[in-house]
């Protein structure tokens, strides 16, 4: 920027400070593009370069009456601009690196859950094959294979109350080798 373009920012400065709305109405169309494609330039996005831009505008009008050479307008509200778009891609990289660990800490944890599920049905399968074969036969037919109890009494040419009583049986044998092994805390 020219001696003259800093003089005549310098003179809108000086004017603005002394109460003449329309001198910041000047300052604004002069440089209020070039503030959105500095902070363009650094964060990437429009809609957040512009709102930086208006972010700027509202610092700088707080600050004005703070500046002392006039004629450095330029530099000053350009410094701010810098300043405020290096904090807002601070604080989106900060968010997107709490976002990835966020996700990262549930991927964890699913694969986890998901590690400790197959554990378990593993451990089921193995105390299942452990009960009695009449017991194992109604578990796999009812819980696998998702038959009904008249089903299984058919099947197997035992009554229902037979079928339930198997199975009945089967489940408290493994609610209490599963409750010695802390998969069930009641």
């Amino acid at each position: 920027m020219n001696k003259k373009e800093r003089i005549i920012d310098g003179k809108l400065v000086v004017e603005f400070q002394r109460g003449n709305n329309q001198a910041l109405v000047a300052l604004v169309k002069r440089w209020h593009k070039t503030f959105c494609d500095k902070a363009y330039w650094i964060v990437k996005d429009l809609d957040t370069a512009k709102d930086i831009a208006q972010d700027c505008w509202q610092i700088i009008i707080e600050h004005i009456d703070k500046l002392k050479d006039p004629n450095s307008f330029g530099a000053w509200a350009m410094r701010i601009v810098y300043t405020k778009s290096i904090d807002v891609l601070k604080a989106v990289n900060k968010a997107n690196t709490i976002q990835n660990q966020l996700k990262q800490e549930q991927d964890t944890f699913e694969e986890y859950e998901v590690s400790n599920v197959i554990n378990i049905q593993q451990d089921l399968l193995k105390l299942i094959n452990k009960l009695p074969e009449q017991q194992q036969l109604v578990v796999r037919l009812f819980y696998v294979q998702e038959y009904s109890l008249k089903e299984i009494g058919d099947m197997l040419g035992i009554s229902v109350g037979t079928a339930k009583s198997r199975l009945f049986h089967a489940r408290e044998k493994l609610k209490i080798i599963l409750k010695q092994k802390n998969y069930e805390n009641d």
